[in-house]
């Protein structure tokens, strides 16, 4: 007996040593190419051109930064990132909540609960189509505004899904409890549920802030004045475009940055600066990641 403990400990000390020297390997993986972008947006244009930077900067210099803020565009479309981040997250929340909780009781406490909850998974099935939904844009005046980034995503379906689900999960006696001290639907919701809503609402708040913030296609195609730009459709048409713009820079400044950098490292310095808002966000919100996602996943 003893020894087939021993054996079955040794076993899983066996399988945890080359479970964890994996999921180490696919980490650095993932983080290299990372260290890499950001060693060459600090080089000099000479090493990144001779293919001599690997994970450290060569010939140290902040040329491709300067350059990235310097005229007022890259902050531009950084400021016109966040107000959507900040109006559309806002936007997905309060909807997915009031959508979510009805959603999450039985057909019986919500007649027709089946088929609106049918409705909204065939949204996820079938689409209307971009032209469609162009035009929808186009005719109620929402083109060059923010609303046009952040209304045809108002509600996210999936992220619903999940709310749901996590509402579904929480004991009927809370409820219950606050219904016989008198308290509203209104307020059963918003006293009693959301604060227990904190690691659901992190886990599709995080998506919701990481779908707007990606997100370059709506701006190229509803925004017609680059002014107007989020930052990732700054960066797309950036990265596209990139030597023309050095070729058009004409201040006497800015011609001295481009001396000292090139297409490359230009193009890694604003993918990087791009990166952070998001990554100074994750931390916080990770704690509570992982249990919103199991809870709003284990029941149907």
């Amino acid at each position: 007996m003893k020894s087939a403990s021993l054996r079955k400990r040794d076993g899983v000390g066996v399988f945890g040593a080359v479970n964890a020297a994996f999921l180490t390997l696919v980490c650095v993986l993932c983080v290299l190419p990372f260290v890499n972008l950001l060693a060459v947006s600090f080089s000099g244009t000479a090493a990144v051109q001779a293919g001599r930077v690997t994970f450290w900067p060569i010939d140290f210099t902040t040329a491709s930064y300067e350059f990235a803020l310097s005229g007022g565009k890259f902050l531009r479309s950084l400021g016109v990132s966040v107000l959507r981040v900040a109006v559309g997250v806002t936007i997905n929340l309060v909807l997915m909540v009031i959508t979510a909780y009805p959603l999450s009781k039985t057909k019986k406490e919500v007649p027709g609960r089946n088929w609106i909850m049918g409705y909204f998974v065939l949204t996820m099935l079938i689409s209307g189509g971009m032209i469609p939904l162009y035009l929808v844009v186009s005719k109620l005046g929402l083109k060059d505004t923010i609303w046009s980034l952040v209304l045809p995503t108002a509600l996210p379906v999936y992220n619903t899904v999940i709310l749901m689900n996590f509402m579904r999960g929480l004991p009927s006696e809370i409820e219950e409890a606050a219904r016989i001290d008198g308290a509203s639907p209104i307020v059963i919701l918003t006293r009693v549920l959301l604060p227990l809503l904190k690691p659901a609402l992190a886990t599709v708040g995080l998506f919701c802030i990481v779908s707007h913030w990606n997100d370059w296609f709506s701006g190229s195609i509803y925004m017609s004045k680059p002014e107007l730009y989020p930052l990732q459709t700054y960066l797309q048409t950036l990265l596209q475009s990139f030597e023309q713009l050095l070729r058009e820079a004409n201040s006497h400044d800015i011609q001295n940055l481009i001396a000292m950098m090139n297409a490359r490292t230009g193009r890694a310095a604003q993918l990087f600066l791009g990166a952070i808002p998001v990554m100074l966000i994750y931390p916080f919100l990770q704690k509570y990641f992982t249990t919103g996602l199991v809870m709003g996943s284990v029941k149907g």
